[in-house]
């Protein structure tokens, strides 16, 4: 089991750590929760430390490093909790998400729905996007990226595996958290980037690719 599924620290100081301080053992949630506090009450994402993710959750910072590796394994952790709900719809919902949509309505759609989550949790996606490595090789960027790839081939059978991949990898591309961002500081509403992508996504979809 990989430290990102454990439900709870069991490891011996995790334990100890909270009794010391007049506390139960530190869930998986319990962490997750104080991390996501900390990071929506602040302006600079980028300075939530791993030790004050400990103090906050009243746990060592030993121990969240052997629970999630490091820093951006911590983040990818609380990142892949909040989008479960949207993964879940995606999987197994109605439509605009379900898999009953058509696939070029079923990308707008997805992609809208991540813009979204990403609206809705912006220092969280401004802390893990930011960083050096690691992010496109993500769980969940990598469910995104497969999930796109195999909708952009239904909806445009023409392109190859290796075309819709590369297509797939572009759309996400268009809703990295720097390019919102900016969009929204120079003017653009959070409508007009809604809107924008979704024109943009439908234009993707509708033109063929040349074949060389």
């Amino acid at each position: 089991m990989s430290p990102s599924q454990r439900n709870t620290f069991s490891d011996r100081q995790s334990k100890t750590v909270g009794r010391r301080q007049g506390r139960p053992p530190a869930s998986r949630e319990g962490v997750l929760g104080a991390a996501d506090a900390l990071f929506s009450g602040t302006e600079a994402p980028q300075s939530v430390s791993m030790d004050a993710i400990a103090a906050a959750a009243g746990v060592g910072k030993g121990t969240l490093f052997r629970a999630f590796g490091d820093r951006d394994g911590l983040l990818d952790a609380l990142a892949a909790a909040k989008f479960q709900p949207l993964r879940t719809a995606v999987e197994s919902g109605s439509q605009p998400l379900g898999p009953d949509t058509p696939a070029s309505d079923r990308v707008v759609a997805f992609l809208n729905a991540v813009l979204t989550f990403k609206l809705e949790n912006r220092n969280l996606m401004r802390a893990r996007e930011a960083a050096a490595t690691g992010n496109l090789r993500s769980e969940r960027y990598r469910w995104m990226h497969t999930l796109l790839q195999g909708l952009v081939r239904e909806a445009t059978p023409t392109r190859t595996a290796s075309e819709a991949g590369y297509t797939a990898h572009a759309l996400l591309a268009a809703l990295h958290i720097d390019l919102i961002d900016e969009l929204l500081d120079t003017g653009h509403s959070s409508e007009d980037v809604r809107r924008s992508q979704a024109a943009h996504a439908r234009a993707v979809l509708g033109a063929a690719p040349r074949c060389e």
